[in-house]
């Protein structure tokens, strides 16, 4: 666990509330990301995670409340505005271009960092910059000898980790990663765990996720969103022990 005394606030949300009709999705949520934490959020499904992490990205906006990047408010600033100020997502459904290859997506990854627009697929492929950034992401994240393998014959997994491959070369100053273990094997899980439990050095994370073992293994703090509502956040012990998280979820999850 990190030491988080004193850690520089990179991600502030205050009051965040979302309401579709009359069901109300986000209610008054408040929380933060430090340097160098992961900072897990759970709850069980249908709690407004994902609608959560969509109004941080700017896919969605929130109907009050503030989100704040490295100290500057964010509310008036696209999603990709915000992505090229360093917030690095990677997604609860595959978004990627299943018909490219693994570098083709890298690649493109790199060229929104850039801020480039999008051209014909075969003049970025001759940018030699921009492939030498996208191979070293795939690297990191054991990828480049898949390089040239069309993305759609990746197996569950791999494309997990491409994901965080194209999130990487957007050089995030954060991580919002929403269920990363979904579809994942035991081994797969275990692998993905070591690898994010070293990514918080370089950027911290808000980590999404139903994996009990791997929330418990990686996470400084836990905020549980219940109903559209933030209910607790503590340490993970602190999160083991309260008795409201307990009868709301984790009574529900066999792992704990």
């Amino acid at each position: 666990m990190t030491d988080l005394t004193g850690a520089k606030r990179v991600l502030e949300v205050r009051d965040l509330s979302k309401s579709f009709g009359a069901l109300q999705a986000s209610k008054n949520i408040s929380l933060d990301l430090r340097a160098g934490e992961i900072h897990a959020l759970i709850g069980p499904n249908g709690a407004g995670k994902s609608t959560l992490i969509k109004q941080i990205s700017g896919e969605l906006r929130p109907d009050r409340g503030s989100v704040s990047l490295l100290g500057r408010p964010v509310d008036e600033l696209s999603r990709v505005a915000r992505a090229r100020m360093g917030l690095g997502r990677t997604f609860q459904i595959s978004a990627l271009a299943m018909d490219f290859t693994v570098l083709q997506n890298a690649v493109l990854g790199a060229l929104g960092a850039r801020g480039g627009v999008f051209r014909f697929l075969g003049n970025v492929m001759r940018d030699k910059a921009l492939v030498a950034q996208a191979e070293q992401a795939l690297e990191r994240v054991g990828l480049l000898s898949d390089a040239k393998r069309r993305t759609a014959d990746l197996s569950h997994g791999q494309r997990r980790q491409l994901e965080v491959a194209v999130a990487l070369t957007l050089q995030p100053r954060l991580f919002l990663m929403d269920e990363p273990m979904a579809g994942l094997g035991a081994g797969g899980s275990q692998a993905l765990t070591g690898f994010l439990d070293t990514l918080r050095r370089e950027a911290p994370i808000l980590l999404v996720e139903h994996d009990m073992d791997a929330v418990f293994a990686l996470a400084d703090r836990i905020s549980v969103l219940v109903y559209g509502e933030v209910i607790a956040t503590g340490t993970t012990d602190e999160i083991r022990n309260n008795a409201e998280v307990r009868r709301a979820y984790l009574g529900e999850e066999e792992a704990v």
